[in-house]
């Protein structure tokens, strides 16, 4: 005999008023559930419970895709899918002016390559008591540092007090790419703000040459690839600024990518196309502000730079923005520098190498190269010189 549920109460006897907790709104053990018990309500705000909404019907819902670009992608083929998105023409090295900056003797500290390495002593071995410091610890330090020996150059140049770092400010940028929508949006580096903006690196002849250039693709991958796709989105374009902010210029974006753990870090490849998207959102949602929403060529091109690290290795970009026409690949296209791989210094030994009661490796810093701060200087002062 195959066996059965047996019934419920309520349905051997129909007629049997069935006795709920409904009228006390909790749970009474010895009580049947209510059939359609209403949803608690809080009767105020709380944002670590708030109840869950329908996906479909949220009033920024859009059927049309949008392709995001935030702090945490990594883009797989790096520089070449930036370009291709921002529309830019890639230059190897510093721009001529820049490196005219950094050559000038005049422009330098006094001690600097002592200064300098005083720095990463504190950050490496002075700001810590760890015999292995954590990149977490000591790169933020040392950017710091650089940025004080360079806000020292400031009774030379008065020009240079005329500037703000920003940080936590949230960006939002967006343009429309043979038909895609993209946007650069959320939290991003430290923000080097000045009441004056960057006068243009490239001449009008330079930014005309442009048009002959091609844009490298590389089919069959998409140029989406890696970027986050969202239907709830706002189209929307804010410096992340008021509009009377004192310093309304955006001058030097910097990245620290101080993640200790190896798999959550930017690589150097990741990182140069995360600082030129970065870069080129800034310079476009300053651009919408002043020149407002139409493509067109810029009158006076947006200069926007750029410095990653991750505590030993720098990356240095320049980027120009000549047009906001992203709709085909023809016509003038954007500018970006990248100085890329430069070493600060080989590495930092702590407590020294003994082999045999011989020090084979002493304690402090191997290979310094004094270049690296000196382009680090050169973008800082560029604009005040």
């Amino acid at each position: 005999r195959r066996w059965q549920q047996p019934l419920s109460v309520g349905e051997q006897v129909p007629e049997l008023d069935l006795v709920t907790y409904a009228e006390r709104k909790y749970y009474v053990p010895g009580l049947a559930k209510p059939p359609l018990f209403p949803p608690w309500d809080r009767g105020w705000h709380d944002p670590y419970h708030r109840p869950r909404r329908d996906p479909l019907l949220l009033p920024l819902r859009k059927d049309r895709v949008c392709y995001i670009c935030h702090q945490l992608v990594k883009m797989a083929e790096g520089v070449k899918q930036a370009l291709w998105l921002t529309k830019t023409k890639l230059i190897e090295g510093l721009p001529p002016k820049v490196l005219g900056i950094m050559d000038d003797p005049a422009n330098q500290l006094e001690s600097q390559d002592e200064r300098v390495q005083n720095a990463i002593f504190h950050a490496c071995f002075w700001a810590t008591t760890e015999v292995v410091p954590r990149r977490e610890t000591y790169c933020p330090v040392l950017v710091e540092d650089l940025l004080h020996l360079c806000r020292t150059m400031t009774s030379k140049f008065p020009s240079l007090s005329k500037r703000m770092l920003g940080r936590n400010y949230r960006l939002a940028a967006t343009w429309e790419r043979e038909s895609v929508l993209l946007q650069v949006r959320g939290l991003n580096g430290v923000l080097l703000n000045a009441m004056n903006p960057i006068q243009p690196v490239a001449s009008k002849d330079e930014i005309l040459a442009t048009e002959n250039d091609t844009l490298e693709t590389f089919y069959p991958i998409l140029p989406t690839v890696d970027l986050q796709d969202v239907n709830v989105y706002e189209e929307k374009n804010d410096t992340g600024f008021r509009k009377d902010y004192p310093y309304p210029h955006p001058h030097t974006l910097y990245f620290m990518e101080s993640n200790n753990l190896r798999p959550l870090r930017f690589r150097p490849e990741p990182l140069r196309a995360k600082m030129l998207m970065f870069a080129f959102g800034n310079a476009l949602a300053k651009a919408r502000l002043l020149y407002g929403d139409e493509p067109r060529v810029l009158e006076q091109p947006i200069v926007v730079q750029s410095i990653g690290t991750d505590g030993r290795v720098f990356q240095f970009l320049v980027f120009q923005l000549n047009t906001t026409e992203f709709a085909s690949n023809d016509g003038v296209k954007n500018l970006v520098w990248i100085d890329s791989d430069q070493l600060m210094y080989t590495y930092a030994q702590r407590i020294p190498t003994i082999k045999k009661k011989v020090v084979t490796v002493p304690a402090g810093i191997h290979g310094y190269e004094p270049n690296t701060f000196k382009k680090f200087l050169a973008l800082y002062l560029h604009g005040a010189v």
